[in-house]
């Protein structure tokens, strides 16, 4: 009986609040909740440390957060100081030996990091007055050596020369110095000249002069009590020295004059880089700083916004595209609207960003549109607040960037407030396609046909050309004539000639490769076997496990990718028949029906192009004759793709010059395989093939 009430109850409650609620309407939102945000106690040392202390006992673990808060530094002819300044920073210390210094972090379980303008560290609490000691005296007592100095050197001058063919680097560094400009220290641009040109003085000079109390903020969060921080950071911080960094002026960035494309050739580019760029005035205290961020989280913040929905869904032009905008109390900064696009689309990605730009600027946003944004912000704001480190921050900001106290408590309050006019108002004065920097970056010999015939509300836009190091040269010459008397047969033969001679590729009956390469941090191991009986097997595995395996063994074959396996199509034996050669030169020379379509530049070579098929066309060096490149047409999810294939640092096996480096590039994702080993009538049976 007693239950019967309860449903009753529960029933007539149901029919009233329906009865109470015109699902027709949606609901009015309610009021946007006050975020309560601890405030720090503070205090500060005589030297000028600024310390702010925000007591969290709910875990027993502290975070400590080291910030120098000083003006963005002009580095010069020695720019790479500050990255040699942070790399030396950490290790060990006056009083402990670099080993010593990490195997007691790892010990304790701990984490600390340096730059050269900060440090940070966190920990179980218990084991916060060793680990804020450590962190202390290694910022403020480095141990800077000749060795370490030397051997980071090394490391950062051999990523530098890593990304001299690396279209996404080259376009990063040219971006940013065509829109700052060299004589701003966001735009200089860090070379192997400048980085030979520091010595250790250096370091130590760069250290001394800005590693500084006057703008240094310690932030504590976590199971302290105030007090007890208070002693130990005043114990280990007073030593540092009092000094205030040296003050310096450089250029300002301004817009360019007019709506331009500033192109930067990189023969070896698969796809195109292109960013549409202007400067900005934008700092955190503004009042209309958070209708910028709406606005620019409308325009490419995300897979919902305007330029991923327009460029990705409907065009398919690219993997993804976005805009960023940054708040800088020191300096004008960059709005960037930028997307990865394929060689054949650049002239069209580059005219529908500056279309979504224009589009914002000249209309308002929809309310939907602003409700999903404000729904953005509103929940990364609140999955932030679980994350020490993001109070830290926000304890930070109020204080260095001239906030309010309330500025984060009432943030909710404040989005939910904007307004559609408030948006467009924002992007006006911040979005630009009247002095836009569209910065493209890709291979010239095939965008920039379609590219200087861009048209955008009627106006033609002028392209502008510039080198990889961001400065003014000529438009590229891809029209260079084939000399009289080179033909398909002669390229074919100095190849031939160049990697050891007919006779010498004709006595392979068989060889085996194996080369290896990193993705995201796992290994990528390619075994290869071929022999002169259109026999071929090609295995790919990733961290020891193959992922995908292609046999080939006369007219049958079979593929397995990810444990599923299938018989090869008669197309598909076709081609694996053509890469189971090895030497295919061999049998272009008999075909007949391989054209030679000109010269262009591969890397900063010269070289003889060969249209192998209608999808595969191949590059040989005018100089040398050696094979730099394969470049093939696959269709991938529907569309068409290259495949490209550089092939570089040739070794003697055998008498043979085999590379024993090939990039391999599809799309965004490009690995580098170096060879291991090659073996030349040995190490393959015909069980390789079954």
């Amino acid at each position: 009986m007693k239950k019967y009430i309860v449903f009753s109850v529960l029933s007539l409650f149901m029919a009233v609040s329906q009865a109470q609620i015109d699902r027709s309407k949606q609901p009015k939102p309610g009021p946007a909740p006050e975020i309560n945000l601890q405030e720090p106690a503070r205090f500060e040392l005589n030297n000028g440390l600024k310390v702010m202390v925000v007591e969290n006992h709910k875990l027993p673990r502290v975070s400590m957060t080291l910030t120098i808060d000083n003006p963005p530094i002009l580095q010069g002819n020695k720019a790479g100081v500050s990255d040699l300044t942070s790399t030396l920073l950490g290790k060990g210390s006056k009083s402990i030996s670099k080993d010593d210094f990490n195997e007691e972090v790892d010990f304790l379980g701990a984490n600390i990091s340096f730059s050269d303008q900060s440090a940070s560290a966190s920990c179980l609490s218990k084991y916060f007055p060793r680990i804020l000691e450590l962190m202390a005296d290694a910022a403020l007592n480095p141990n800077f050596t000749q060795e370490e100095f030397d051997k980071e050197k090394d490391r950062i001058i051999t990523g530098i020369k890593s990304q001299e063919k690396d279209v996404s680097a080259i376009a990063d560094r040219v971006q940013l110095a065509l829109a700052y400009g060299k004589g701003h220290p966001f735009g200089e641009i860090t070379s192997e000249e400048t980085v030979n040109n520091v010595t250790l003085a250096d370091v130590e000079k760069h250290y001394r002069d800005y590693f500084v109390p006057a703008n240094a903020y310690l932030v504590i969060i976590g199971d302290v009590e105030f007090e007890n921080a208070k002693e130990l950071v005043t114990t280990h911080f007073t030593p540092w020295s009092k000094a205030v960094p040296p003050s310096f002026s450089y250029s300002q960035p301004t817009d360019a004059q007019y709506t331009q494309i500033n192109f930067v050739d990189v023969p070896n580019a698969v796809q195109s880089e292109v960013v549409v760029q202007n400067i900005t005035n934008l700092k955190m205290k503004d009042e209309d700083y958070l209708d910028a961020l709406l606005a620019n989280r409308i325009l490419g913040g995300g897979s919902q916004a305007r330029l991923f929905k327009n460029l990705r869904e409907d065009k398919g032009y690219t993997y993804g595209s976005y805009s960023g905008i940054r708040a800088n109390k020191y300096s004008p900064m960059r709005f960037s609207a930028s997307a990865q696009v394929r060689n054949m689309v650049t002239d069209s990605s580059v005219v529908e960003i500056l279309k979504e730009i224009d589009k914002i600027v000249s209309e308002p946003v929809t309310p939907e549109e602003l409700t999903n944004a404000k729904a953005k912000y509103a929940g990364s704001f609140v999955m932030a607040l679980e994350n020490p480190s993001t109070i830290a921050n926000y304890a930070l900001n109020i204080e260095t960037e001239g906030l309010s106290k309330d500025f984060y408590k009432t943030y909710l309050e404040r989005i939910e407030a904007v307004s559609a006019e408030d948006v467009q108002k924002a992007a006006q004065k911040y979005f630009s396609t009247k002095n836009a920097r569209v910065v493209v970056t890709g291979k010239g010999s095939e965008v920039l046909k379609n590219l200087e015939k861009v048209d955008f509300n009627g106006k033609k836009v002028p392209v502008l050309f510039y080198d990889k190091q961001a400065g003014k040269t000529e438009k590229p010459d891809y029209d260079a004539a084939v000399p009289d008397g080179v033909t398909v047969e002669s390229i074919l033969q100095k190849y031939i000639a160049a990697i050891g001679g007919q006779a010498k590729l004709e006595g392979v009956e068989s060889y085996s490769m194996s080369a290896e390469a990193e993705m995201q941090g796992m290994k990528l191991e390619l075994e290869l076997k071929k022999t002169s009986k259109d026999q071929f097997m090609q295995d790919l595995k990733v961290m020891g496990n193959s992922m995908q395996k292609q046999v080939l063994d006369g007219d049958k074959g079979y593929m397995v990718a990810q444990g599923q396996r299938n018989d090869l199509s008669p197309e598909e034996i076709e081609r694996i028949k053509e890469e189971s050669a090895a030497f295919p030169e061999l049998n272009y020379l008999a075909a007949g029906n391989i054209a030679l379509e000109g010269v262009e530049t591969v890397g900063d070579k010269k070289a003889y192009k060969l249209k192998i098929t209608d999808k595969k066309s191949a590059f040989y060096d005018t100089e040398t004759g050696l094979k730099l490149q394969e470049v093939s047409v696959e269709e991938v999810q529907g569309q068409q793709m290259n495949n490209t294939v550089t092939l570089d640092d040739y070794q003697e096996v055998s008498g043979i010059k085999f590379p024993f480096s090939l990039t391999q590039t599809m799309g965004p994702q490009s690995f580098e395989f170096v060879v291991k080993e090659i073996k030349v009538n040995e190490g393959v049976s015909p069980s390789d093939f079954e």
